[in-house]
C-alpha cells in the first residue's frame, strides 16, 4: 500500500522588533498553510545588550512578548523544514545581526551539505519607502546561494506585485512609528507563502 505523502515542511525564521516582519511572517505562514504546508515560525533572539535595547522605547517589552509567542531557531529546524523563509527588517540596507547570527550558526549544515536543495525566499520590512528592502533581499540571496538553497522568487507572478512588494520577496514600508504592514504589503506576503509551498511540494515530489 502506498503511504501517504506527508505535508510540505515551512520554516519561517525572522527577526522582528516593532512587529512589522511578524506581520509579514503571519502572514507568510497563513499562506503556506492554505496551501497544505506544515509550518513552524521562530523569532531569532537580540545579540545588543539591554542597554543598547533601552535607547529604543518599546524594544524590550516588544522582544519579550515576541519570544513568549516563537522559540527561537535552531539547527533542527532547518533540517526539518523543505523550505526556509529568512525575514528581517533592514538594518542600513542589510540583514539584522540577529537573523545573520542563526544564518552564520548553519555552519556545520552547510558544511555537511545538509541544505543542499532545499528551498530558499526571503521578505523585508523597513521603514522609509527607499529604506533598502531590495538591497536587503538581494544580499540574502547570497546567504541562499551559498546555502545551496533553491532561490524561489515572486517575480510578478501574481496580481498583488503590481501594487506591492518586489520581484524578489515581499516587503513592507512603514514609516516612523511604525504601522501595520498594508493589506495589499501583507497580500504578497501570504502569495509568497503559497508559492513556496507549491515549489517546495512539486520538488519534494519529483524527487
Amino acid at each position: 500500500m502506498t503511504q501517504p505523502q506527508r505535508p510540505t515542511r515551512i520554516l519561517i525564521a525572522f527577526y522582528s522588533r516593532t512587529g512589522s516582519v511578524e506581520a509579514l511572517a503571519l502572514a507568510v505562514a497563513e499562506g503556506a498553510r492554505e496551501a497544505g504546508a506544515e509550518v513552524r515560525l521562530r523569532r531569532a533572539r537580540e545579540v545588543v545588550d539591554s542597554a543598547t535595547m533601552g535607547k529604543a522605547a518599546g524594544w524590550s517589552e516588544a522582544a519579550a512578548a515576541m519570544n513568549a509567542r516563537y522559540p527561537a531557531p535552531a539547527e533542527e529546524d532547518a533540517t526539518w523544514a523543505d523550505a526556509i523563509i529568512f525575514g528581517t527588517p533592514t538594518r542600513f540596507g542589510a540583514v539584522t545581526a540577529e537573523l545573520k547570527a542563526y544564518i552564520d550558526g548553519l555552519g556545520g549544515l552547510w558544511a555537511a551539505g545538509a541544505l543542499n536543495g532545499k528551498v530558499g525566499s526571503v521578505f523585508s520590512a523597513t521603514a522609509s519607502l527607499h529604506g533598502g528592502n531590495e538591497s536587503t533581499l538581494l544580499s540574502l540571496y547570497n546567504v541562499l546561494a551559498h546555502l545551496g538553497l533553491i532561490i524561489v522568487p515572486l517575480g510578478y507572478s501574481d496580481a498583488s506585485l503590481f501594487r506591492a512588494g518586489s520581484p524578489y520577496g515581499a516587503t513592507a514600508a512603514t514609516g516612523q512609528p511604525a504601522r501595520a504592514p498594508l493589506a495589499e504589503e501583507l497580500a504578497v506576503a501570504h502569495y509568497q507563502g503559497r508559492r513556496v509551498a507549491a515549489v517546495a511540494g512539486a520538488l519534494k515530489a519529483a524527487g
